[in-house]
């Protein structure tokens, strides 16, 4: 055929197009393995970040994060009865909250008043993490989700052996402004959690982040976060995701039943 005729245009944009369909789904496929690796390593980095087991998680290679992973134990929580479920080390690792979530069977919808965080539907059982120390509770890290301004951050906050006082907070996915919102992931923000106390003596949330700076003088200050500079909705969802998951529709029972010996 003329390299001018239509029908060998034709021809050869259908072989080129066929040809490099190939070459990307054969490298999707290819990579797939490795992508999925990368999500597990990258939220152990994160939850590492907050544990207090490093101080430079993000450096660490994929070898480090799985070595001084082995320091953490992950474990079910059955978030109605806030007690742990009997359940294998496999089963566990296996256990996805995320997919959970999605699945009539393994969660449930949240009613309007209930959904402080926004998250429409929350998993029955929640896996949450351990670092345990000559027989006590050093560190406990629990997942939290909610939505901000564009998107729902997915993260985790870390508890002191307490139950009541903040290691850590850090977000692993998001979809906030950079520069704006997306300041949940600087590390000079981050820092401000520690130390943070989430419940009052009576056993309320208090822990939110505020509009503003915190006045160190001010007796609540203790419960309180220095706000995101031009992130009002983002700063909010924060506060709703983190008081919905400390709270009794989240972890507050089962921290109840830890603190009192019987989960």
């Amino acid at each position: 055929m003329s390299n001018d005729s239509i029908k060998k245009t034709l021809l050869v944009t259908i072989l080129l197009s066929l040809v490099c369909s190939v070459v990307v789904s054969a490298a999707a496929v290819f990579l797939k393995p490795k992508q999925e690796l990368n999500k597990v390593v990258d939220v152990q980095r994160n939850i590492l970040a907050i544990s207090g087991l490093t101080d430079n998680a993000g450096a660490l290679t994929n070898l480090q994060v799985a070595e001084l992973f082995q320091h953490i134990t992950p474990r079910l929580v059955n978030l109605e009865t806030g007690k742990f479920v009997d359940a294998s080390e496999a089963d566990i690792n296996a256990y996805d909250q995320r997919v959970a979530a999605k699945d009539p069977k393994a969660s449930h919808t949240l009613a309007g008043a209930q959904d402080i965080a926004s998250i429409k539907r929350q998993a029955n059982v929640a896996k949450v993490y351990e670092i345990v120390k000559d027989g006590k509770r050093k560190t406990l890290i629990l997942p939290v989700h909610g939505y901000g301004l564009w998107s729902t951050l997915y993260g985790f906050m870390a508890l002191e052996g307490d139950l009541n006082t903040v290691a850590g907070l850090g977000f692993y996915e998001h979809g906030e402004t950079p520069g704006l919102g997306g300041e949940v992931d600087n590390p000079n923000w981050k820092s401000k959690w520690a130390g943070k106390e989430v419940y009052d003596n009576k056993g309320a949330v208090e822990l939110a982040v505020i509009k503003g700076s915190v006045d160190a003088a001010n007796p609540a200050a203790k419960y309180q976060v220095d706000g995101l500079a031009g992130a009002t909705l983002t700063s909010n969802g924060v506060t709703n995701l983190v008081q919905f998951w400390m709270g009794k529709n989240g972890f507050g029972p089962f921290l109840e039943h830890l603190k009192a010996g019987d989960a």
